[in-house]
């Protein structure tokens, strides 16, 4: 899979552009705020819907315009497929593939897949568990389209529940003692949905993070040292609201939604007191967290600056290993992650995917990237690209 060509209209600084792409690798070369970065967010916009800078639509289209357009040419198996998305802040967005219009964007999940190696993606070791879950779940959507509807569905039932939880018991101390019976059964519906969108959510979950275990050790020790024994051995591991009350198959939590379900409601009773009090959901994939270790230690709090940069690279590393695996390899994308790593990690870094079938890497100066990578070359300055190589 590649990407064959971009065109833009009105998103973020550029007014209109065109690129003609193609497998290999291409380096997007300027001074920070020229806009190289926007013009690979556009590509993961239409990977995932979503920007990896912004949680909203509204900062994506240019000041002054009323939409933006993005339009990517996807190559796969010889075939090209055609992918626009109108951007309406406010409004809904549109999408029409090969020239066709689609009841819904998320229609075109699936057709481009990217793994984006970022500055950012430090948050995935020492920030909040909410980066972990989108990680989680960002993959699981680019496994499977149809999780887009798995986690909008739970989003929407989580919403309505809390709703319930804050507005349940106005006018005087929150309690159980001041829940009316059709407070109640109300409460007892949204627990039955909660549980049903949670236990499938939570299965597809652990059954992904079984499969980036491996995956992650591997690339942890191949970044970090480039050999057997790197820095020390990685765990990766799912921490659920269920706590002790998971179920398990011997040692291994149970990926069988029915019997998810089932622990979610059990678990979901035992907390109504205190999710009364507190006016919030207590339980469901929503308070969930993906552990990360390394050496016996988690990494958060207590890795080395470069140890959290290791990890960080393995998580992506192994993500673009289970989409290959899966069919259709994604496009890679390395936005001015270079600059944040040693000559060590950089140049490991770049073997690892200078294979890959098509590569955007984006820098602040031409060496920062490295020579496996370095392939086509654009200067980006003030809003024009021009070709160097």
């Amino acid at each position: 899979m590649h990407v064959s060509s971009l065109a833009l209209t009105d998103f973020r600084s550029w007014s209109a552009l065109e690129l003609e792409l193609g497998p290999g690798s291409f380096a997007l070369v300027g001074a920070n705020g020229q806009g190289k970065t926007n013009l690979v967010e556009a590509l993961g916009y239409v990977a995932t819907l979503g920007s990896h800078r912004v949680a909203t639509d509204g900062p994506l289209v240019r000041m002054g315009a009323e939409r933006a357009v993005i339009r990517v040419g996807v190559e796969r198996e010889g075939r090209t497929t055609l992918v626009e998305l109108e951007l309406n802040p406010g409004r809904t967005n549109r999408a029409r593939v090969n020239r066709g219009p689609v009841p819904r964007a998320r229609e075109v999940l699936g057709i481009l897949r990217t793994v984006l190696f970022a500055p950012e993606d430090l948050a995935l070791v020492r920030g909040d568990p909410a980066e972990r879950r989108r990680f989680l779940d960002d993959l699981l959507v680019s496994s499977a389209p149809r999780y887009a509807g798995v986690c909008a569905d739970y989003d929407r039932v989580l919403k309505q529940r809390n709703a319930l939880l804050k507005t349940a018991f106005r006018g005087g101390r929150r309690g159980v003692e001041g829940a009316g019976s059709g407070d109640m059964r109300t409460l007892d519906v949204w627990d039955a949905h909660l549980a049903r969108c949670g236990a499938e959510l939570l299965a597809a979950r652990l059954a992904l993070v079984a499969s980036l275990r491996p995956r992650v050790a591997t690339a942890y020790r191949a970044v970090a040292a480039g050999k057997e024994g790197g820095e020390g051995d990685t765990a990766v591991d799912y921490r659920s609201s269920l706590g002790a009350a998971l179920p398990l198959e011997g040692d291994v939590p149970s990926r069988d939604r029915d019997l998810l379900a089932a622990a979610l409601l059990a678990e979901l009773a035992r907390m109504r007191p205190q999710e009364i009090e507190r006016g919030l959901s207590l339980v469901g994939p929503h308070r969930d967290d993906l552990v990360l270790g390394i050496s016996g230690l988690p990494v958060k709090g207590y890795a080395s600056h470069g140890e959290s940069w290791s990890c960080a690279l393995a998580l992506r590393l192994a993500s673009y290993e289970l989409l290959r695996a899966d069919g259709g390899e994604p496009v890679l994308v390395l936005d001015d992650v270079f600059a944040e790593l040693d000559e060590g990690r950089r140049e490991r870094l770049a073997g690892l995917v200078a294979g890959a079938e098509q590569v955007l890497v984006t820098a602040a100066v031409p060496a920062d990237v490295p020579e496996a990578l370095a392939g086509r070359r654009y200067d980006v300055h003030d809003g024009t690209l021009s070709r160097v190589r």
